[in-house]
């Protein structure tokens, strides 16, 4: 068969790639893929964040050296997530509990209640305030609903039937802990209208871009603070990174500190182990309750995520009397079996003394009188 003239196979190439970016275009358009980029910071947001002293050479720096693979890692991610056996979805339906608004008319005895709505979304009440932290309800860990790691369970908490709240904590935003869809919820919501956003440095552009006024959202750099009712929060550090689109690291992440007048709570947001968790405890600690990542960990990526045992590890360094474990039980994100955080964080508690609550999804606890742990993850069956 006689070969193609070169002039040729360069239109037939062309007109694949032609092809190939109308159907990319569409796609995009017809998922929000573009919009759920978000924004980039700009004008004054950038110039702030030109000065934040953990910004620099173009992009916020981590409190250590980081890398977000090792050497040789995206061959060998590639290979653990096509060979690997690990049983990385739940057989069958988890047992969450379903959940109103009704749920929270009374506030809690202790004046502290945390309810885990999966992954690293909790709503808590604490001294007559309401935190939703990380507000994720969207079916995909992606910019697309066609696309990306699916939940593993329905949100326990419609987003119609949230309770008013006072504040919302995204601690950075990758999209398994920003979601744009709940974003718009709140913008859209009378209910919701004096609900304050308080996020890293730059995230409140896609804010402002999916429809929060600017005089709601409240942007803090690393050691900053504010107020929000009885409440004061602060941003903390964290060994992560950022980006909702191919750059990274062009806004900040984030743990968090709430203080009130009888409590206090920390929100580990994504972080890898570092020296700082030791800093944190000595200047905010004691906490009542803290929220540690145990799930997503891998040996490709040792230093942006926590294994259950290093967070075990960090609540000890928080100062923390109770820990409530998140960040698992809702996305596949890593090499790993979905259930191997939830046994291998309550073998590292067990181990070190550590009081630990293992809530289902939807499942409120009082860190003051900590349920005994039910290991519901093993009664997931085919």
């Amino acid at each position: 068969m006689p070969l193609l003239p070169k002039s040729r196979v360069r239109r037939v190439l062309l007109a694949i790639l032609a092809v190939v970016v109308v159907l990319v275009v569409v796609l995009i358009g017809s998922t929000g893929w573009l919009d759920a980029l978000g924004a980039s910071p700009a004008g004054a947001r950038l110039a702030r964040i030109q000065r934040s002293p953990n910004f620099r050479d173009g992009a916020f720096r981590n409190p250590e050296a980081t890398s977000v693979g090792t050497p040789g890692s995206t061959w060998k991610m590639l290979r653990q997530w096509l060979g690997g056996h690990e049983q990385r979805v739940p057989p069958g339906p988890l047992p969450i509990v379903r959940l109103t608004k009704a749920d929270f008319a009374t506030a809690p005895a202790s004046g502290l209640r945390a309810t885990w709505l999966g992954h690293s979304t909790v709503l808590v009440e604490i001294d007559g305030a309401r935190i939703l932290f990380d507000p994720v309800w969207a079916r995909r860990a992606s910019p697309s609903s066609l696309v990306g790691p699916k939940r593993f369970h329905e949100p326990p908490l419609p987003i119609e039937q949230l309770p008013p709240l006072d504040v919302i904590v995204a601690s950075h935003d990758h999209y398994d802990h920003l979601d744009r869809e709940v974003v718009r919820a709140i913008a859209q919501n009378p209910a919701q209208s004096q609900v304050r956003f308080v996020v890293p440095l730059g995230v409140g552009a896609h804010l402002e871009k999916w429809g929060i006024a600017p005089d709601r959202i409240t942007e803090l750099d690393w050691s900053e603070s504010t107020t929000v009712g009885p409440l004061t929060l602060t941003a903390t550090p964290a060994r992560h990174f950022s980006g909702r689109a191919l750059s990274r690291n062009h806004t900040l992440w984030a743990s968090f500190v709430v203080a009130g007048p009888q409590h206090r709570i920390f929100h580990s947001g994504d972080t890898g182990p570092f020296a700082g968790f030791i800093d944190i405890g000595s200047t905010y600690g004691p906490f009542d309750l803290t929220f540690v990542k145990i799930g997503a960990y891998g040996e490709t990526w040792p230093d942006i995520h926590l294994t259950p045992e290093q967070a075990v590890d960090a609540n000890t360094k928080l100062r923390g009397k109770v820990l409530l474990p998140i960040h698992w039980g809702t996305f596949n994100l890593a090499m790993h079996a979905w259930d191997d955080p939830a046994e291998r964080v309550v073998a590292a508690a067990v181990l070190t003394g550590t009081k630990l609550v293992m809530p289902k999804p939807g499942e409120s606890v009082e860190p003051s009188r900590p349920k005994a742990i039910d290991p519901w993850w093993r009664t997931v069956r085919h």
